[in-house]
């Protein structure tokens, strides 16, 4: 058990300082997710980056590709990565590379391409149920993709198999690429419609670590339904300027920009 408020903050400087080195961007979209990922690796998924293919391990896939900065930094910290994998982000011939890679140790599928990670894990968590395992399979989503049919595909082919291996997690900061998830596409009411295809769902504030442990550790909530957690979460939290900003899905930080990021974070 790690503290995963440290680990959350490990996380966050770890990725601006990934992004910023590859010029790469999406750093908000990780910002967001930050606190999801160190309460998954620090509490709740059983994985061990001395077996990282154990039979018995959870799988976690990150269905928002592009917010892989947070999953590699989590790694590394748990100790799947190694800190100079780590300076090859984003580099010519890296296995990791700027959409996440299931080259990288400790990343079960490759995704960047929304609306995949949902039917992968579903197909993950029906697998586990034929072999009576006791593994469970956790996706974590982007609020924006959830336009994508295949995601709504999945959602009922999980609810019709009694899919309770299997956990959700909407990363629900309510932007986008270049504008706001209701603007785009209307998704509300999304606890709703999820209870209507047959899943059971609770909302939980995506940055509070004891609400998400204890929604993440307990699931399933109910017998014979997959799980589904909304995170209402703030895209670039703990950097104020990005913080509800739609410009950082793709800018990429400057050196004064980092070295404030830093400075806030660190405090």
């Amino acid at each position: 058990m790690k503290d995963t408020t440290q680990l959350a903050r490990r996380v966050r400087i770890q990725a601006l300082h990934m992004v910023h080195r590859a010029k790469a961007s999406h750093i908000a979209s990780a910002l967001s997710i930050c606190d999801i990922v160190a309460v998954l690796y620090g509490q709740v998924l059983h994985v061990d980056p001395t077996q990282p293919e154990a039979p018995g391990r959870d799988r976690f896939i990150l269905s928002k590709g592009h917010a892989c900065v947070a999953v590699y930094a989590a790694l590394a910290d748990c100790g799947f990565l190694t800190a100079d994998e780590l300076l090859t982000y984003g580099q010519d011939g890296s296995v990791l590379m700027n959409h996440i890679s299931h080259k990288a140790t400790g990343v079960e599928f490759s995704t960047g391409s929304l609306g995949h990670g949902l039917p992968f894990g579903v197909g993950k968590a029906l697998a586990a149920k034929r072999m009576r395992a006791e593994w469970k399979t956790f996706v974590l989503l982007s609020d924006g993709e959830m336009g994508e049919g295949s995601n709504w595909e999945a959602m009922m082919f999980a609810a019709h198999h009694k899919l309770d291996n299997l956990v959700g997690i909407i990363d629900y900061n309510k932007l986008q690429s270049l504008t706001t998830v209701d603007q785009t596409l209307r998704i509300e009411p999304l606890a709703d419609k999820f209870t209507a295809f047959g899943w059971a769902v609770r909302e939980v504030d995506g940055h509070d670590h004891t609400s998400l442990a204890a929604a993440l550790s307990a699931a399933p909530w109910t017998a014979d339904k997959p799980s589904m957690v909304i995170a209402h979460t703030t895209k670039g939290k703990g950097v104020s300027y990005m913080e509800n900003t739609v410009e950082w899905h793709y800018r990429t930080p400057n050196a004064q920009q980092l070295a404030q990021a830093l400075t806030e974070l660190q405090g």
